[in-house]
């Protein structure tokens, strides 16, 4: 019966996000300055119930690793309030977009911490290997079934498709595989003994930083974007051969396919970069000096 009771709660707290309203970015920046500037309550609470279907949107995707879909939710929205309090609406992007990562953060963390707080991690690379290990894990194996591969080079594939060193790799697989141990029980007999969770260490990035970061990341490529539209198409492909590639091209090789002298090409190149600089200038000095 109280599961039952439980159920429908969840079903009616659903529908009620379901029904908030949408916010248009004005009326977003809004309640945003109003919570950050004069702590307005009422403002943070229509903003949280406006972005609550977000959350549970979020929640839904972690059903499958076994969490009780209200423990998700409550934790989704514990990620929404949090970045609700550290969001700065001067920067430019839209709530949404900076409340998906914290969302996201909080019920991964809850998810590893209930699935094993030992055997995961919480570094980003711990991370993107605890979600997605099995999944790319099954496919290479799939891919592979006509030229099996032994354990190492199936690691060592794991590794390259989700970008992560293959000693993380090695390490996951066997928390995964192991079995629990208090974090509390001392690493050698004794009382005396230090105890495993003294050996924890948190090497990430804060999650502040690392959600800044990316956007302000974003936000620069965007001005470049921009920047270089307004460039004529030979100056553009001489820019994003020069600079805006892993293969750096050489002057000769750019004036070999223009039909351009060396000289020629570092001539148009420079002036690209000036104009460039305006631009950027107009918008922000500080991008512009990433160009010099």
């Amino acid at each position: 019966m109280a599961m039952a009771a439980g159920a429908d709660q969840d079903r009616r707290f659903t529908r009620s996000a379901m029904r908030a309203e949408m916010l248009d970015a004005e009326t977003e920046q809004a309640l945003a300055h109003a919570w950050r500037d004069r702590r307005d309550e009422a403002a943070l609470h229509r903003l949280i119930t406006a972005y609550m279907r977000l959350a549970i949107s979020m929640a839904s995707k972690f059903r499958r690793y076994g969490a009780p879909m209200n423990e998700l939710i409550q934790e989704a929205s514990l990620g929404l309030m949090k970045a609700a309090d550290k969001f700065d609406p001067d920067r430019g992007v839209r709530f949404s977009t900076y409340a998906v990562w914290w969302i996201r953060a909080s019920v991964q963390d809850y998810v590893m911490r209930n699935w094993s707080m030992v055997r995961t991690g919480s570094t980003s690379s711990q991370k993107a290997l605890f979600f997605n290990l099995k999944r790319v894990q099954a496919r290479i194996e799939r891919d592979s079934a006509a030229a099996p591969l032994d354990g190492h080079q199936l690691r060592q594939r794991i590794a390259g498709q989700i970008g992560v060193p293959l000693a993380d790799v090695e390490m996951m697989q066997g928390r995964l595989s192991g079995s629990d141990v208090s974090l509390d029980a001392t690493q050698a007999p004794g009382e005396e003994g230090r105890t495993w969770v003294e050996t924890i260490e948190d090497e990430a990035p804060q999650a502040a930083e690392r959600v800044a970061e990316t956007i302000d990341r974003a936000r620069l490529r965007r001005w470049i974007d921009a920047a270089l539209a307004g460039l004529s198409p030979r100056e553009r492909l001489i820019v994003e051969s020069r600079k805006l590639t892993e293969e750096v091209r050489t002057l000769e090789s750019l004036g070999d396919e223009l039909g351009l002298s060396k000289e020629r090409v570092r001539q148009l190149e420079a002036g690209a970069y000036g104009k460039m600089r305006r631009w950027l200038e107009s918008e922000s000095g500080e991008v512009a000096a990433l160009l010099g």
